[in-house]
């Protein structure tokens, strides 16, 4: 992350509260079951598998659909100059948290989840090198043990502050989350529209920081 411009990790730090939000409301909606967080998904399909329940089977439809989300923004931007790449991610994310508002409204809620799920895989797209992604905007387990290797390194005498980014990466997350929650105990279908709606305001955001590169 530190390898970036500061102004794009601040675009990674909006997509990390981004991913906080839509977790959240995508867990509460669906009764227990993650739209962004994989691992917690695998355990609980695990789980799943092993009390012979249908929980396997929700939990491994959604880390499909996570997967489908991957692959669709890749193809989608595959053929796009590398400037422009961010811009049609991010759309991308955007058309597909829109699309779950709109399901959500029409009280089609498995259908709204399943979009939220693809909408979160195609959000771990928009910061890729070389094939790689370079920072997960949606899972923070290797964020923290980054934030502890730079703490680390600080108090072994290296940069005092490298460890900065991945704290606030993180935080935004917990802070998206905990705004998600209150969104959709306040109204349900509002927090999807706020979801949305945010995403949307990044994709100007995302224009004006590539179009400097």
């Amino acid at each position: 992350m530190i390898r970036y411009y500061r102004s794009f990790r601040r675009l990674a730090i909006c997509l990390a509260g981004l991913a906080g939000f839509v977790d959240a409301i995508g867990f509460l909606g669906s009764g227990g079951l993650f739209v962004s967080f994989m691992s917690g998904n695998s355990t609980r399909m695990a789980i799943g598998i092993a009390e012979a329940t249908t929980l396997a089977l929700a939990a491994a439809a959604l880390i499909g659909l996570f997967v489908v989300g991957v692959i669709l923004n890749i193809i989608a931007s595959a053929k796009i100059t590398f400037a422009h790449r961010k811009v049609v991610s991010i759309s991308g994310v955007a058309a597909l948290l829109l699309g779950a508002a709109s399901c959500k409204w029409a009280g089609s809620d498995v259908p709204a989840t399943g979009l939220l799920c693809i909408a979160m895989g195609a959000s771990n797209t928009i910061f890729r090198r070389d094939g790689e992604v370079s920072i997960g905007v949606t899972y923070m387990t290797g964020t923290l043990v980054k934030l502890g290797h730079r703490l680390a390194d600080a108090a072994l005498g290296g940069s005092p502050t490298a460890w900065i980014p991945y704290l606030l990466l993180w935080l935004a997350l917990v802070g998206g989350g905990i705004l998600g929650a209150a969104s959709y105990a306040w109204s349900p279908d509002a927090s999807f529209g706020f979801a949305a709606a945010f995403a949307l305001t990044l994709i100007p955001v995302t224009q004006r920081l590539t179009a400097t590169m």
